[in-house]
């Protein structure tokens, strides 16, 4: 413990000197002492049960940092476009999060049906709809606009799971949300592109929902095929797989990053405005609905994480299927690590009130 809080102090005299040199204006060394800064807080915040869910995010903006710096570096290694990596980046995503879930998971769908259904009709009308909104609002270009619906379309976010447990949340109807939103994408995520994105651009749905059976369906039947007949007997392979989904994450965002570096660096602020107004609007409508309609407070909680926060992996792996992660792409990759701050903070905020029914 008291080493992580060493960590935590370097990684405030870090950013004192990335301070102190753009003063100076050496600016070519800001990026790098920045990233390091945001590696060293990623480890100093695991001195804190609550904000320790945090750990991955810092990381994530140390690479951005990074990568909007270098881009370079992140684009091509040899004659290998990097954005090659994405999809089965996500295809191995998706086979371990087959591989945390099981039947039972599903059948809480009949045994919480009334939480379960608001949880579900809220992420996927009022989020795809909210993207739109956004988009329209903030006059997007139209392939930047279509990744806003495009990560307003997406299931429950991967993270959401960690979110409701501190947020002393109903964790079980979490996993169960997350599990059959992903399912339910198959079908919901062309229809809301094909309605709402195909006002920016040409949405070809039926290609897809190809797409997301080859990158979503397929390894997610492939993970739970292994958590049944495999899982347990390997334990080396069940502790690696969450290590393997965070770098395959970590990489994602790197190479979407690098991709569209010119039009973030410019757009970027806008991006993190909208993604704000998005993802707190989602939480206030997945609670205040849960509350509506008279559930729980611990169900109204999760109800308000699992709607607030999306898949920005799926959304990352979906632009690059299309062509576009240097476009569409860009939404995702700054919603994705943002969604994750906002909703570490709420599950703090909710973490310290004990919930009474």
């Amino acid at each position: 413990m008291k080493s992580y809080k060493l960590i935590l102090k370097l990684s405030l005299l870090l950013f004192v000197v990335a301070l102190g040199l753009y003063l100076a204006h050496q600016n070519q060394y800001i990026a790098v002492v920045i990233a390091l800064a945001f590696f060293a807080l990623s480890f100093g915040v695991k001195s804190s049960e609550v904000y320790k869910g945090l750990s991955f995010t810092m990381i994530i903006f140390a690479c951005v940092c990074i990568t909007l710096n270098y881009p370079q570096y992140f684009i091509q290694v040899g004659d290998f476009k990097l954005k090659g990596l994405i999809t089965p980046l996500i295809q191995l995503i998706m086979f371990g999060m087959g591989t945390e879930i099981g039947l039972k998971d599903f059948k809480r769908v009949a045994e919480q049906p009334k939480a379960v259904l608001i949880g579900l009709t809220g992420h996927f009308t009022f989020m795809p709809i909210m993207g739109f909104a956004l988009a329209k609002a903030f006059n997007f270009e139209p392939e930047i606009a279509a990744g806003i619906v495009l990560i307003g379309s997406m299931p429950c976010g991967l993270a959401s799971n960690v979110m409701s447990y501190l947020a002393k949340a109903n964790l079980a109807l979490s996993v169960t949300l997350t599990s059959v939103s992903t399912l339910l994408a198959t079908f919901l995520t062309p229809f809301w592109m094909k309605v709402l994105g195909g006002q920016f651009i040409e949405i070809k749905a039926t290609d897809m929902f190809v797409h997301i059976l080859q990158i979503v369906i397929v390894p997610i039947l492939l993970g739970l095929l292994f958590n049944k007949f495999i899982k347990g007997k390997s334990t080396w392979l069940d502790k690696l797989m969450p290590s393997v989904s965070m770098f395959g994450i970590a990489t994602i965002i790197c190479v979407i990053t690098a991709a569209g570096s010119k039009s973030l660096l410019t757009i970027g602020p806008l991006l993190i405005l909208a993604s704000f107004i998005h993802n707190t609007s989602g939480y206030l409508f997945g609670y205040w609905t849960g509350r509506l309609f008279r559930l729980g407070e611990r169900d109204s909680r999760t109800i308000a994480i699992e709607v607030g926060m999306q898949n920005g992996g799926l959304a990352s792996g979906l632009a690059e299927k299309l062509g576009k992660a240097a476009t569409m792409g860009l939404a995702p990759a700054v919603f994705g690590p943002f969604m994750n701050i906002t909703g570490s903070i709420l599950a703090s905020y909710w973490h310290k009130k004990t919930p009474i029914d």
